[in-house]
C-alpha cells in the first residue's frame, strides 16, 4: 500500500524539483506573475470545477465546514506557544504562526486522488469553506501591527478569489443543476493546468537548504503543521467514529504543509516575509516525509 501511495506522489515532488532546477529560466518576475495566474484564475477554476461537477448534499456543507474550522482552530492554539521562543516583535510571531494553520491546495489535490476514501468534490467544498476562515484569523493575526484598514481587511477577505470561486462552485453543486459540458469545458482546461504550475513554481521559488535553518521555533511550527494536528484529529475521528470517508478528507487536510503564499500577507503587513518562506519551504520538504505516512495511517485505520 505504501508503494502505491509514492507512486502517487512521487510524481508531484518530481514537479517541484523540476521547478528547482528550471527556476534559472526564468527571471523572479516571470515566477510571480505565473502565481499571480494561479491564484487569480487557474486554482479558481479548479476549485469551481471541482464543486460545480457533482451534486452536493446540504449536509456535505454542515458537516465538513465546522470540522475543517475545527481543524484550523486546533492548530491555531497548539502554534501559539511558540510565542516564548519566537520572534521579539509580535508582527514577526503573527507571520510565522499563521503558517501552523494555513494549507497549501495544491499539495490536496495531488494527495486526495492517493486515498480510495477521499473525494475530490468533499475536498472542494473543505477548501471552500477553509479559505475565508484561514484568511479571517491570519489577517485578525498580522493586523494587531499592520497598516490595513478594518474596511481594506474585510474586502480582501471577501475578494479572495479562492473564496469566490469555491462559494459558486459549492452553490451550483448544492442547486443540482449540471452545467451543459460545452461551458463547462474552459473551467475544465483552466483546472488541468493549475496543479503542474503551482508545482513548477513551489520548486522554482524554495529555498532547497531551508531545512539546514530548522531551529526549535521553526521546527515546532512545522510539527504543529505536519504532525500534531493531524494526530489529534486522527485521534477525535477514531473516538468519534467518525465515517470513513469525511474522516479520511478531514485528517488529509490537517496534514497538508502550509500555504505557499503565505509570505505574501505577512510582507503585506510589514512581517518578516525571509522567516515565513523559510518555513514554507521547510513544511513542504518535510511533507515529502509525514504526508504518505499519514495517507498510509488513514488507508490502514478507515
Amino acid at each position: 500500500m505504501i508503494a502505491t501511495i509514492l507512486m502517487g506522489l512521487v510524481p508531484s515532488f518530481l514537479m517541484v524539483g523540476l521547478g528547482g532546477m528550471v527556476r534559472a529560466r526564468l527571471a523572479p518576475a516571470a515566477w510571480q506573475g505565473l502565481d499571480k495566474l494561479n491564484f487569480e484564475v487557474l486554482f479558481p477554476a479548479l476549485l469551481f470545477f471541482a464543486a460545480s461537477n457533482r451534486p452536493i448534499a446540504v449536509q456535505d456543507v454542515i458537516r465538513i465546514g465546522p470540522a475543517v474550522w475545527a481543524v484550523m482552530g486546533l492548530a491555531l492554539m497548539l502554534g501559539y506557544p511558540a510565542r516564548r521562543f519566537g520572534p521579539e516583535r509580535f508582527l514577526d510571531f503573527a507571520g510565522a504562526w499563521q503558517t501552523a494553520w494555513r494549507f497549501n491546495t495544491a499539495m490536496a489535490f495531488v494527495a486526495v486522488p492517493t486515498l480510495h476514501l477521499a473525494d475530490v468534490g468533499q475536498m472542494a467544498v473543505a477548501i471552500g469553506m477553509a479559505v475565508p476562515v484561514a484568511n479571517l484569523l491570519a489577517v485578525s493575526a498580522l493586523s494587531r501591527g499592520g497598516n490595513l484598514t478594518l474596511w481594506a481587511t474585510v474586502r480582501k477577505i471577501a475578494l479572495n478569489p479562492f473564496l469566490l470561486a469555491s462559494v459558486a462552485g459549492v452553490a451550483v453543486g448544492l442547486s443540482g443543476y449540471k452545467i451543459p459540458d460545452p461551458i463547462l469545458a474552459p473551467a475544465q482546461m483552466l483546472a488541468q493546468a493549475a496543479i503542474p504550475i503551482a508545482l513548477l513554481s513551489i520548486g522554482a521559488t524554495m529555498d532547497w537548504r531551508a531545512l539546514t535553518r530548522l531551529d526549535l521555533f521553526n521546527g515546532y511550527l512545522c510539527a504543529v503543521r505536519l504532525l500534531l494536528t493531524p494526530a489529534l484529529i486522527w485521534v477525535l475521528c477514531r473516538l468519534l467514529e467518525v465515517e470513513p470517508g469525511l474522516a479520511a478528507v478531514v485528517i488529509l487536510f490537517a496534514a497538508l504543509p502550509t500555504a505557499s503564499a503565505a509570505h505574501v500577507l505577512a510582507s503585506g503587513f510589514g512581517a518578516d516575509r525571509r522567516l515565513v518562506a523559510t518555513l514554507i519551504a521547510q513544511s513542504t520538504l518535510l511533507s515529502a516525509v509525514t504526508l504518505p505516512l499519514w495517507i498510509y495511517l488513514i488507508g490502514i485505520s478507515f
